[in-house]
């Protein structure tokens, strides 16, 4: 019997159990599924695997399902403090990343069920406990949201 090498983990890749260990949302909050790409204190590519099971389509609209814009801004804002945690190296007990502002929001192109949105963030700026973003959501090639945005680590 061969045994097999043991698979090394890439540590530019956050699954879902770090994720959760980084950013307190949990359904039907957390909006993102996966991160990939990671530059501590750069960019970050944040992914959703968007279903029909969200229970946002369920108003939003039932006969033409639409992912709702603030929901992939939030899904930024999510991947942004992923990016955040991981590279302040954030213990999360007692703390918080809360976000500050949106800036410049631009909805380009619906997100449907079926699709992937990936999210790539970058650093603006950085000081401090203080990050500015600027993000993007895409499904394939497209566009389909855009955004600047801040946020902070806090006390709570």
């Amino acid at each position: 019997m061969t045994r097999k090498a043991p698979v090394e983990s890439d540590p530019t890749v956050i699954d879902i159990t770090e994720i959760l260990a980084r950013i307190p949302h949990r359904f039907p909050m957390l909006l993102v599924d996966r991160c990939e790409e990671y530059k501590q204190n750069e960019s970050i590519v944040g992914i959703k695997c968007v279903s029909v099971n969200e229970p946002f389509f369920q108003g939003h609209f039932p006969d033409y399902p639409v992912m709702p814009g603030v929901l992939l801004i939030e899904a930024m804002a999510q991947t942004g403090a992923v990016l955040m945690s991981k590279s302040l190296e954030v213990d999360t007990t007692g703390k918080a990343i809360f976000f500050m502002s949106a800036d410049n929001c631009r909805f380009r192109a619906p997100v449907r069920p079926g699709d992937v949105v990936r999210m790539p963030v970058r650093v603006v700026r950085h000081r401090g406990d203080v990050f500015k973003f600027a993000g993007q959501a895409m499904v394939g090639d497209k566009v389909a949201a855009e955004c600047e945005f801040a946020a902070m680590v806090v006390e709570t």
